[in-house]
């Protein structure tokens, strides 16, 4: 499969995720449990990539285990926060601008190259998010710190990709599968901590509950390393950005009443959504 293939159906599954730890959320789950029930059964998704492909050589993989303290560790938090104070189609929204930090990253330290489609990209993934925060019809639930959660996992999300790209392209051979597992162990390990500090006690409801996140967590998070072994960060991170429209197209379908998604939210997520692909498209 192609770079753009891979990115778009992890987008896909990111989408999914989203709308299923708000599903998982609304049943009780607390954001601590549900943010270590979301890696933890990804962790086994990657373990099991990695197995596949042979990929066992993990001293040679310690890179990967410091990225991973970034995301999924700390932006897996704050993404699950982020998705109980703001929703799942507004924090999508607000990840979907995640292909700005990356390319600004990948254009000063990767050396990747500067055209003038990052300029209007840019402006259509600006108009987007003000189109977002200006919402009058917000669901009860909403609260607007939730956005600025989403927004520091954004960030995080961004320095993982370029992190990724220029790991595994330029500073070492270490191949995709052992890659996202590295990553996911990590990540995981922080969640572990997090969930240690705060005295939360995940439960078996609680992990049946984030069982469907957790799934397309991890075969999204192995698509996604697959990605970027095969593709530039300007190309995929705007392909990824595309989960926005399918965490609102889920929220509709499944969470309609509860999310409140109206025109301005969709034309938000489609801004972005339009800014991402333009700023690939003309790298």
């Amino acid at each position: 499969m192609t770079a753009i293939a891979l990115a778009a159906l992890s987008a896909l599954l990111f989408g999914a995720m989203t709308v299923f730890i708000r599903v998982a959320l609304r049943a009780g789950v607390t954001p601590e449990a549900g943010a270590l029930l979301t890696v933890l059964p990804a962790l086994g998704v990657t373990a099991a990539h990695a197995a596949v492909r042979g990929e066992w050589g993990l001293p040679d993989a310690w890179p990967f285990l410091l990225a991973g303290l970034l995301a999924p560790g700390l932006s897996q938090i704050l993404f699950t926060f982020a998705v109980r104070d703001a929703g799942a189609s507004r924090a999508s929204v607000t990840v979907g601008t995640a292909p700005l930090f990356a390319v600004a990253i990948a254009l000063v330290f990767l050396d990747e190259p500067l055209v003038a489609g990052l300029v209007l990209g840019a402006a259509l993934i600006v108009a987007g998010g003000i189109l977002l925060a200006s919402e009058r019809s917000r669901p009860e639930h909403f609260r607007r710190a939730g956005l600025l959660l989403a927004v520091g996992a954004t960030l995080a999300f961004a320095t993982r990709d370029s992190l990724i790209r220029w790991l595994g392209t330029e500073a070492t051979d270490v191949d995709p599968g052992l890659a996202a597992f590295a990553t996911m162990l990590s990540g995981t390990a922080v969640a572990v901590g997090f969930v240690v500090s705060r005295g939360a006690r995940p439960s078996r409801r609680a992990a049946v509950a984030f069982l469907p996140a957790a799934l397309c967590y991890g075969v999204s998070y192995v698509l996604l390393f697959e990605a970027f072994y095969r593709g530039r960060v300007s190309v995929v991170s705007p392909v990824i950005a595309t989960e926005s429209l399918w965490g609102v197209t889920f929220s509709w379908l499944l969470l309609r009443r509860h999310e409140r998604i109206g025109v301005r939210l969709f034309s938000g997520a489609a801004l972005v959504v339009a800014g991402g692909i333009l700023i690939g498209s003309f790298r």
